[in-house]
């Protein structure tokens, strides 16, 4: 069992991660980090005559010619061959590409039963039941690199008890992972008509050294014979090329308005609504400022945005009061403080920033 020491050493490295990369969406394409799974000396699950590192470079190469065709997407891949990338490699290139999304495409397999179906993973910290196993059957890679004693400090796959170093450094990133990989899981179920085995959280060190959101994509089983046969098909891997693509597609609608983001964005509030539908306290609350603030300009510190409603109360934006909320298509859009004056909201923006919301900038209201 890793000493304290060592696990503090693996949450300082992340953390370091995440400062010094940093989580941006502001980027002037979408960019999309593809990874497949395993290669070269590892060839990950092998079953029915199967390789896992052959179907998820397949998928991956098909994926990005799809998304190339999109003027407003750049892919980048973390391997475009069959060679082996170390998993700290990995998320390194994902990180230093300052990526928007990273996508993970593997295989799943299981020594005993005959489960299948596709299932899409995200950062998480459940330890409990099969996935488990996949957890530790994808994170166990790092046993085939070179010092990886040395590299992985403190992270012993096969031990429940190091899982607990792994941590979610952004929540607005967890929320906007499981809106893809449920968009995944979707396109899976609707449109190809493949079993859903739903998306899960587990703990996975390439989700959690990425500082942006991700997924880790398994598309079905090679242990299940007849699966094998779809998975390693010309059909199979365009089908759930297409689909992967789909996806990532209308996530990016979602979440990404393309163009460069500066410090202070310009929005219209819009107009009190003459509708006779019953509003919440925080609605009815929002139009009467709203309407007491005829041609006045004013600014609020957007510190985070997320595909889920979530209560405003200070614990659960790291003990900020006066938190509000605007809901725009899919996603809501959380701010912190509001100033009529803009070196004011600039002290805000300081405070939002010293709490951890290191993306956070200031937004410019008129009525």
């Amino acid at each position: 069992m890793p000493s304290k020491k060592n696990t503090k050493k693996l949450f300082l490295w992340v953390l370091l991660l995440s400062i010094t990369f940093g989580f941006s969406q502001n980027n002037a394409k979408f960019k999309v980090v593809l990874d497949a799974g395993h290669g070269g000396k590892d060839p990950g699950a092998v079953k029915n005559g199967v390789q896992e590192k052959d179907v998820a470079l397949d998928v991956v190469l098909k994926i990005g010619k799809i998304l190339e065709k999109n003027k407003e997407i750049e892919v980048v891949y973390t391997r475009k061959t069959d060679v082996f990338i170390e998993l700290r490699e990995r998320a390194n290139i994902a990180n230093k590409a300052k990526a928007n999304l990273f996508v993970s495409v593997h295989c799943n397999s299981v020594k005993t039963g005959n489960p299948f179906g596709a299932m899409t993973l995200v950062m998480g910290m459940s330890r409990t039941g099969t996935n488990l196993e996949i957890a530790k059957t994808e994170n166990a890679v790092i046993f085939q690199e070179t010092d990886y004693k040395t590299k992985y400090k403190g992270f012993d796959p096969n031990n429940p008890e190091t899982l607990i170093g792994l941590k979610i450094i952004q929540e607005e990133s967890l929320l906007q992972s499981i809106e893809l990989a449920t968009l995944i899981q979707n396109q899976f179920r609707n449109e190809l008509k493949r079993k859903d085995k739903g998306v899960h959280q587990q703990p996975l060190w390439v989700l959690d050294a990425t500082v942006m959101p991700g997924v880790l994509i398994e598309l079905g089983f090679v242990s299940h014979p007849d699966e094998a046969k779809y998975l390693s098909s010309e059909k199979g891997k365009e089908e759930m090329s297409e689909s992967i693509s789909n996806a990532i597609i209308a996530y990016k609608n979602d979440f990404f308005s393309g163009g460069e983001v500066t410090e202070i964005e310009t929005v219209v509030a819009p107009k009190a609504s003459t509708s006779t539908k019953t509003s919440t306290d925080s609605e009815r609350v929002t139009k009467e400022k709203n309407n007491s603030k005829s041609n006045t300009t004013y600014y609020k510190v957007q510190i985070c945005a997320g595909n889920k409603k979530v209560e405003t109360k200070p614990a659960n934006f790291k003990g900020l009061k006066g938190i509000t909320f605007e809901k725009d298509k899919k996603l809501y859009k959380y701010f912190y403080g509001e100033e009529t004056d803009y070196d004011a909201c600039k002290k805000k923006l300081d405070e939002a920033k010293k709490k951890g919301y290191t993306s956070a900038y200031i937004v410019t209201f008129k009525n």
